[in-house]
């Protein structure tokens, strides 16, 4: 990779993630993160500079191995994510175990081991929570439980990371326009309706503007609605 500033992405492959990746990939050199390895391909071809980086984020030796070749990052995007909607009655701990895996633990590990690599860049570390991370609901909570979490950890890590100049942004989007909204509508019983939600775009913009910003400004909390 070249000199410019490198930041990866998880969860690149579709969504909010490849909409940050292409908004980032101007100004960044790119690792695209995600489980889809012919899409992730495909967007680097699309993007100078990007490079996948198909790791299965749930396996621990996976991601150390991955993350041990990254000796700078400068920027970190937590976008991948999980939901089964149920009612507690019938949600297992199965469910809830697969949710926190990958919307909960998955994050804290891999930010964990990324995290001498963030200190040498002074880094950024995006975390994409949801509203559900503000404001439970029926039928959401495995998946809002995992996101008060990982607003928790987001917390945390900001407060013990700012002696070494670690930024931490979480971003709360309402329902965007992506394949895992089409999943919740499903759950839900309802219609997908593109024209009511976000786009990806839109959520991709506050996020690379916190990245973005000038370093006396520290976005640590981002909310985004449909208008």
């Amino acid at each position: 990779m070249s000199e410019r500033p490198i930041a990866l992405v998880t969860g690149a492959s579709r969504g909010i993630g490849a909409a940050v990746a292409r908004s980032l990939s101007d100004t960044h050199d790119l690792l695209l993160g995600g489980r889809d390895a012919e899409a992730l391909h495909a967007l680097a071809d699309e993007l100078p500079g990007a490079t996948p980086w198909p790791v299965e984020l749930t396996d621990d030796e996976s991601v150390a191995a991955a993350a041990a070749g990254i000796d700078r990052l400068d920027v970190v995007v937590h976008s991948a994510g999980l939901i089964e909607l149920a009612p507690v009655a019938d949600a297992p701990t199965s469910s809830w175990r697969r949710t926190f895996e990958i919307n909960l633990f998955a994050v804290t590990e891999l930010t964990r081991v990324l995290l001498p690599a963030l200190r040498t860049a002074r880094g950024h570390v995006v975390l994409v929570n949801s509203g559900a991370g503000l404001s439970a609901k029926p039928n959401w909570g495995s998946y809002a439980a995992s996101k008060f979490a990982l607003r928790a950890f987001a917390d945390v890590l900001r407060a013990e990371e700012a002696a070494n100049g670690v930024q931490v942004t979480s971003v709360f989007p309402g329902r965007t326009a992506t394949d895992m909204q089409r999943t919740v509508r499903d759950q839900e019983g309802g219609e997908f309706e593109a024209d009511r939600y976000l786009r990806p775009e839109s959520v991709a913009a506050p996020i690379v503007s916190a990245i973005r910003a000038t370093p006396d400004a520290h976005l640590t909390e981002i909310i985004v609605r449909p208008s």
